[in-house]
């Protein structure tokens, strides 16, 4: 089978000023109420840990090695102080976090010290879902997951979705996908 020989001879040369620049997105921010709502969530996570520790090192009807049981109290510091650090950090980055939709792929940028941005062509979209935990529920929140072709785990996720934004970039993408495609 002898295959067609491709050129670039009739299609226009690209250069940088042509080509869409990818820093210029429209970036939106995520609801006002998921960094908070997460916070609150791993600040809860931490303090029942730290109060597991601590339950550990006073009760009594377990006795402990003398040297565990003094090394206790320096392992609760240590893990509260970088419990704080960790959640101050996922805080300042759930603050960072953006999304953009744009006719023909969705974009999605995270990281506080290294910046990470995920472009998706909608027409390579298999399928999205809504997610929505009991906490997001109550916050009316939805995490939408992009689920390329050819894989079996999704692309990536916008977690922190107002349910409403969530559903209309759902739709977005099921009604247009099949129409880019064949476009």
């Amino acid at each position: 089978m002898l295959k067609p020989d491709f050129n670039n001879e009739n299609i226009a040369e690209l250069n940088n000023t042509t080509v869409p620049q990818v820093e210029y997105l429209n970036l939106q921010v995520l609801a006002q109420q998921y960094a908070p709502l997460n916070l609150m969530i791993n600040g809860v996570l931490s303090l029942l840990f730290l109060m597991l520790g601590a339950l550990v090192y006073v009760q009594n009807w377990i006795v402990l090695p003398s040297a565990l049981h003094n090394f206790i109290p320096y392992a609760l510091c240590i893990f509260a102080v970088t419990s704080l650090l960790i959640i101050l950090l996922n805080f300042l980055a759930d603050k960072q976090k953006r999304y953009a939709l744009r006719q023909l792929d969705l974009h999605f940028s995270s990281g506080l010290m290294f910046k990470k941005l995920v472009s998706q062509p909608i027409s390579r979209i298999q399928h999205v879902e809504l997610k929505r935990g009991p906490l997001e529920r109550f916050k009316n929140l939805a995490t939408l997951q992009v689920y390329s072709a050819g894989g079996s785990h999704y692309t990536f996720e916008i977690p922190g979705l107002e349910l409403a934004t969530a559903q209309q970039i759902h739709q977005f993408i099921l009604k247009n996908k099949d129409l880019i495609h064949n476009a």
